[in-house]
């Protein structure tokens, strides 16, 4: 097969940060599936397709054949803030088991999946391995790896873990990390001349900054509150939350990030149409994923597919390795 050309479906699909990544590489998607309608506006009026909807209610066979199943399935159930429930979790937790469901069904050639990095560690490590060992029960080898989108590009701290499996014996590696000169700052990002509604009140600031942990920390810089309290700035954004509060992550405590600017910090492209109010938007970026680490993560993916329908499990050397990457 020729992997600069393949299909792919997007479950739990979001605003369609992962089918960026997956089509930045030659990738088509043939089905898209989401559940929040609000997230489905922003969704169709950036891919011209309105997701199908909720995932428990669509029949296996339904789905057209594809090559990559992705999906970023809801991670509230693992997450550090979340309730930990896991698969206890009946409306979040066990949307695993329908990813599961449609792999048994499809056989695709590979997945790839993305939730909390609590994920790994949720239940000393029970809920995964039960992820993992069904994953390999439908003859998929299983890799995952915690990747931080700091290392890819974009100024925030996010760190999730990406699994991904193959039917046949593919051998595969996690991208490494972006050159630092090659990796965006906030002075890339930020906007000049924003609008007075994005800057809070006097009291906010002054609190802000009367507990600033350093208070000649260079400009630009985004601060955020933690637990006890304490501001601590950073020449990069925090990860962007979907439910935490709108004085969360301030610039330079000064001001709330506007909407481009979370886009930016999830590496959204620039024509990316904005559809909706702040306030759900914001929500949106917080669910959503980094498009520079889908991209990087689709890019080993499509290079070990090729790989292996070249040379196969058996012949492939590390010379042909260097002839297929230079080719």
């Amino acid at each position: 097969m020729d992997w600069s050309n393949f299909r792919f479906i997007d479950l739990f699909a979001g605003i369609g940060g992962i089918r960026l990544g997956f089509e930045a590489v030659g990738g088509h998607c043939v089905f898209s599936s989401e559940f929040d309608e609000d997230a489905c506006k922003t969704y169709e009026a950036n891919f011209h397709e309105h997701p199908a909807g909720d995932i428990t209610k669509i029949d296996a066979k339904d789905i057209p054949d594809f090559d990559i199943l992705l999906g970023g399935f809801p991670c509230q159930a693992f997450s550090i803030i979340g309730k930990k429930e896991g698969f206890s979790n009946e409306t979040c937790g066990t949307l695993f088991f329908e990813i599961e469901r449609i792999l048994k069904e499809k056989r695709p050639s590979a997945f790839m999946l993305e939730n909390v990095k609590n994920l790994k560690s949720h239940d000393n490590g029970n809920t995964y391995s039960i992820i993992k060992s069904h994953l390999q029960s439908l003859g998929y080898n299983v890799y995952e790896s915690v990747l931080n989108s700091l290392d890819y590009g974009v100024p925030q701290k996010r760190e999730r873990i990406f699994i991904v499996g193959f039917l046949s014996n593919v051998h595969f590696s996690f991208p490494k990390p972006v050159p630092l000169n090659e990796r965006k700052t906030l002075v890339d990002v930020l906007e000049t001349n924003v609008d007075a509604k994005y800057y809070v009140n006097s009291r906010i600031k002054n609190s802000r900054l009367e507990r600033l942990k350093d208070k000649n920390y260079p400009r630009p810089y985004i601060s955020h509150e933690n637990m006890a309290g304490t501001i601590t700035p950073h020449p990069y954004s925090s990860c962007l939350r979907a439910g935490a509060s709108a004085n969360y992550i301030l610039i330079n405590d000064e001001r709330r990030p506007t909407e481009r600017e979370m886009l930016r910090f999830q590496g959204f492209p620039e024509s990316y149409k904005i559809v909706l109010p702040y306030g759900k938007v914001k929500k949106q970026c917080g669910n959503s994923v980094s498009v520079p680490v889908i991209t990087a993560i689709a890019k080993e993916m499509q290079k070990s597919l090729q790989r292996y329908d070249n040379f196969g499990e058996e012949e492939f050397s590390p010379t042909d390795e260097m002839m297929f990457l230079f080719a």
